[in-house]
């Protein structure tokens, strides 16, 4: 960042909060289960809460086979986080899962802890219950990516990330199968399972 330039002149897309839990059964396989969480307090399409979880991300099927489930509150900006954002990160891209995922509106959210050790996010919908667990939280650290190296290739991606060494993804009861693993993760190895707040995208100007 240049400091004779504080003012980043590219658009601001979305700000909020986008944690997520990557779960492996062989630390050498493929995913086992994804899970992604998006709290949104700027957008286009105003603000609200997103959480995809995908028991299954290679198979094409949802409710009631397989737990692929999408909970939202605002079903406009959900379409546009995962058409402009997560279908192009690297763990989602081409999952079948997601193309085939159920959608439910959200009834309730419930948040839990404090960011010191861990933080959970519960999301309630007629007859499921969605919870997002992360345990063991490390020191935050502060990211500025540049659009050749960000999730997308599009955007400017600037956060506080806070790595979690324990995680679980649990649909009424039930937990998803897989661990965390670790990863080559902006430059260090780092957990699959990681909190990301004060999170925004930018559109770099031309």
């Amino acid at each position: 960042m240049d400091p004779n330039k504080p003012r980043n002149p590219g658009k601001v897309e979305w700000s909020g909060e986008n944690p997520g839990i990557y779960l492996k059964e062989d630390p050498d396989g493929d995913w086992s289960a994804l899970g992604i969480f998006f709290r949104v307090v700027l957008s286009p399409h105003g603000a609200g809460t997103t959480m995809i979880v995908l028991e299954s991300p290679d198979e094409a099927a949802g409710l009631p086979d397989v737990n692929n489930i999408c909970l939202t509150d605002n079903e406009a900006l959900t379409e546009y986080l995962i058409t402009d954002y997560m279908s192009k990160f690297p763990s989602f891209r081409g999952r079948v899962g997601l193309d085939a995922m159920s959608y439910r509106e959200i009834d309730s959210i419930t948040s839990r802890g404090d960011l010191r050790e861990y933080r959970t996010e519960s999301i309630i919908s007629k007859d499921l219950e969605v919870v997002m667990t992360w345990r063991d939280l490390q020191e935050p650290f502060a990211a500025e990516v540049a659009v050749e190296a960000s999730a997308t290739g599009e955007h400017e991606m600037y956060s506080i990330f806070l790595e979690a060494k324990a995680a679980e993804i649990v649909v009424n009861g039930q937990a998803f199968s897989g661990q965390v693993t670790s990863r080559n993760f902006l430059g260090k190895q780092m957990s699959t399972a990681f909190m990301a707040i004060s999170e925004t995208w930018i559109t770099p100007s031309s």
